[in-house]
């Protein structure tokens, strides 16, 4: 594999050898996402596993977003 950057290689291939977070399957509404937990009771979202077509266009559910996440009481 070959790759073209102007950014230092150690940059590029930094955290290369970790392995990524533990990941949860949250439904918000009629979107189901996929989060990475960084606290108790909130993650940042990793990517929408399933939903609306629409809801790819809503700016609140942008991967990277951090969103708060927990038990729903009734």
């Amino acid at each position: 594999m070959t790759i073209y950057s102007v950014m230092p290689l150690e940059l590029v291939l930094d955290g290369i050898h970790q392995q990524p977070g533990p990941y949860l399957t949250v439904k918000a509404g009629d979107v189901r996402l996929q989060i990475e937990a960084v606290a108790p009771g909130i993650g940042r979202i990793v990517r929408l596993a399933d939903g609306p077509l629409d809801a790819y266009l809503r700016p609140e559910l942008t991967p990277g977003t951090l969103v708060a996440y927990g038990a729903q009481t009734s």
